[in-house]
Formats: structure tokens, sequence, C-alpha cells
């Protein structure tokens, strides 16, 4: 799942919202300098991708990409989730999605020195750009498809995927729903037993 996504299923836990942003900055021991409650967001991040790209629900959004962007469809099926998530955010939360946004940044940059240099130049542009908040619109939407574009090491062409999305947003947005009640679930059970067990290991 894209960031939006994460943050949300953070569950209103700002140190749980902080690993599951840094998760794909992290690699091997560096987990074990962070506090208890950041390395659960860690783990959560990263069950959450596991779940997300076994699950049928998600191979069939892909599917509709696959055949004109190929191994990229699964970063696009992400980008295209948040979208939805962002559209329909009144569905899953009473607060404002700007709010939640800007709560968002501000928790993220709490700490920020302590975090990856890599995932501090990225939160300068989230913010900048506002990348939560905006990606509830084709246009959002288009410039992080655009982004991505240009930072692949190939010919991705990803920046064309929102004709596919526009064409087929009935039927995306229709997976979309089923996928993410899943999702929810599965990651309020997950956090629950991450931090059940870190509470063992701590006595």
């Amino acid at each position: 799942m894209n960031f939006l996504a994460h943050a949300y299923l953070s569950f209103d836990q700002e140190e749980v919202l902080v690993g599951n942003f840094v998760s794909d900055f992290i690699k091997g021991k560096e987990l074990q300098r962070f506090s208890t409650g950041v390395q659960i967001g860690i783990l959560l991040h990263r069950e959450i991708d596991t779940f997300t790209d076994t699950h049928p629900l998600v191979k069939a959004a892909q599917s509709y990409f696959r055949p004109r962007f190929r191994h990229y469809s699964s970063v696009i099926t992400d980008i295209v989730f948040d979208y939805f998530l962002a559209k329909n955010w009144t569905t899953y939360s009473k607060q404002d999605l700007e709010v939640f946004a800007q709560e968002t940044y501000a928790v993220l940059k709490k700490d920020e020195g302590n975090l990856p240099e890599s995932f501090q130049h990225m939160l300068h542009w989230m913010q900048k750009q506002n990348w939560l908040f905006h990606y509830r619109e084709i246009p959002g939407i288009q410039q992080a498809l655009n982004g991505l574009t240009r930072r692949a090491t190939f010919d991705s062409k990803m920046n064309e995927a929102t004709e596919i999305l526009l064409e087929k947003e009935q039927e995306l947005e229709l997976i979309f729903f089923a996928f993410f009640q899943d999702l929810e679930t599965f990651a309020q059970q997950k956090l629950t037993e991450l931090t059940q067990n870190h509470g063992r290991h701590k006595t």
C-alpha cells in the first residue's frame, strides 16, 4: 500500500505511524535503534505489504495495468488505492483529510533528525506538495505517477496509467472497497498481536 493507507492503518498511534512510514528505509539490525512503538510500526508496515502483495483482489486490480506496465503494475495499484482511500475518506474517518494530512506531517517532523536522511528528503517534498491530501484527485495521482516515472530505472511510462484508471475507475473502486475492508481488519489484528508480543518480550 502507499503512504495514505499506511498513515490511516497506524490507527492514531504516533510511534506506529513513524515506523509505518520509515519501514522501507530501514534494513537489518537498524530496526533495533528505534523505540518499541516505532519498531512495531516498521513490522506492521511489512505485514501490510505482504498481505497486500498476496491478496487475490489486489492481483485482480493489478491485472488491469499489467498488460501495459508489467511489473510496475503493483506500484501503480498502490497509488491508485490511495486515490480511492482519499476520494472516499469520509467513509473511513470522521476527521477531515486535510487535518489528518497536516497532523501526519507534524508527527513525522517531531523526531525527523533521528530518521533516515533519504526519508527526510522525501518527507520535505511530501509536506511541501501535500501528497496525502492531493491523492484525492486525479491531478494528485498524476503528479505521483510522474514522480515515479522520473525515478524509475527503465522507461516505465507509469505516468500514462491514469488513462486506465479513468477508463476502469468504477471497476477498480469496487475492488478497492472489498480489499480495504479485509486489509483494515487484518491490520488491526496484526497491530494487536505485535503489541502483545513486544509486551511479553519486555517482561
